[in-house]
């Protein structure tokens, strides 16, 4: 019989000394850049009803959800994503707050991971939500602020990759897909499949089944714009182009033309996006490390009419690379050692250097020879002593 005590659950992970440390760096420059600009944090349930996750248009399959009943029998799932529970918050206790809603979060999610996929199934993410402001200015915030986001948490080589889904749905529509149709061309493009996208698309014939051919390889500067244009025209599409090149110029002006590019081929989960779609990436994460976009029709499905974008950001995803170059000093700078009768005597001195801004531990050992074996295994160099006296030893 498997005996599960000693293991962890599949896609999941235990979290050590360094790892929690640098989950906290990560954790507080977030916080630092987000309440900076206005935004206040929200804590949603761990649990919450299954049925927040599957409003008709926008919902998450069943499969990626770690599902259990209530004790009255209801369906309830361990939140696969941090927006949905943010929506149904933001048009319910918060409907009457006055607009913009400017919150942000710091929670775990937990979604069935593919078998062998590499992907957690429980991802820390710090993110913002911007509830009811529609257009190009809390569009820009949203792209300039991830950026600040990527940046604060003292990430090297991060880019940030935008699109637009309006231009996907432009072209699913000319070429009538079925809603199943556009969902399979959606997950080829959005995985870089490009034989599977070629296959799918050698039997159609205009300029539409060809720019969605190109779709995943548009990606690069203010060209793949241009490049678009050229495979196909019309206000369905020139109105999206128009709409990223204005907020790359504003980005660029903002002065991160360095760090910012286009991408045709970011299409988001399908309905789930209105506008643009953003994704962030750094050097020693082999996926995106952020993601983000314009929802303007998600908050009806709880009863609210509230345009919304915002964006999160994977914690652990971030931590793990600034883990390596952070210099981690865990030893303690002090060690106390009561003699007996003098226990509450050490703890109040060690309190003392605790208050003094050092850090201070209280040896429990009974012996000073046991003492002294700790201090030298942790790489402790101070000894106090408290007796009648306090008497110090750098060892």
């Amino acid at each position: 019989m498997n005996d599960n005590r000693l293991i962890t659950p599949e896609g999941t992970r235990d979290l050590l000394f360094e790892d929690c440390l640098a989950r906290h760096r990560v954790e507080e420059s977030l916080r630092a850049v987000f309440t900076a600009r206005g935004f206040s944090e929200v804590i949603t349930p761990a649990l919450e009803f299954y049925d927040v996750f599957t409003p008709e248009d926008h919902a998450i399959p069943q499969e990626y959800m770690f599902k259990l009943t209530d004790r009255q029998g209801r369906l309830m799932a361990v939140k696969p994503d941090l927006t949905m529970p943010i929506a149904r918050l933001s048009a319910t206790r918060l409907r009457d707050q006055p607009l913009p809603l400017r919150l942000y979060y710091n929670q775990s999610a937990y979604r069935v991971s593919p078998a062998d996929s590499g992907h957690s199934n429980e991802v820390e993410q710090a993110g913002i939500e911007i509830i009811g402001a529609p257009g190009a200015k809390a569009d820009l915030e949203a792209l300039f602020l991830a950026i600040q986001a990527l940046r604060s948490c003292g990430l090297q080589n991060y880019r940030l990759e935008i699109g637009h889904i309006g231009i996907f749905n432009a072209l699913a529509a000319r070429l009538a897909f079925t809603p199943r149709e556009k969902e399979a061309v959606r997950e080829l493009i959005a995985a870089k499949n490009y034989p599977a996208l070629s296959d799918r698309t050698a039997a159609l014939s205009g300029g539409a089944a060809e720019a969605l051919g190109r779709l995943p390889a548009l990606f690069g500067g203010e060209e793949v714009l241009a490049e678009l244009t050229a495979l196909i025209d019309g206000p369905d599409i020139r109105e999206p182009v128009e709409y990223l090149r204005s907020l790359l110029k504003d980005l660029n002006a903002l002065g991160a033309e360095d760090c910012v590019s286009i991408d045709l081929g970011i299409v988001g989960r399908n309905e789930y996006y209105t506008g643009i779609v953003f994704q962030g990436y750094t050097e020693g994460v082999g996926d995106t490390v952020l993601t983000g976009g314009r929802y303007d029709t998600l908050l009806s499905d709880f009863g609210a009419d509230f345009p919304a974008i915002g964006f999160g950001l994977d914690v652990d995803a971030a931590a793990r690379v600034i883990r390596q170059g952070m210099d981690f000093d865990l030893a303690p700078d002090t060690l106390v050692y009561a003699e007996s009768g003098f226990y509450a005597k050490g703890l109040s001195i060690a309190d003392e250097e605790a208050s003094a801004g050092r850090k201070a531990e209280f040896s429990v050992y009974e012996t000073m020879e046991e003492t002294l074996s700790y201090a030298r295994q942790k790489g402790i160099r101070r000894l106090l002593i408290a007796g009648e006296e306090v008497r110090e030893v750098i060892l």
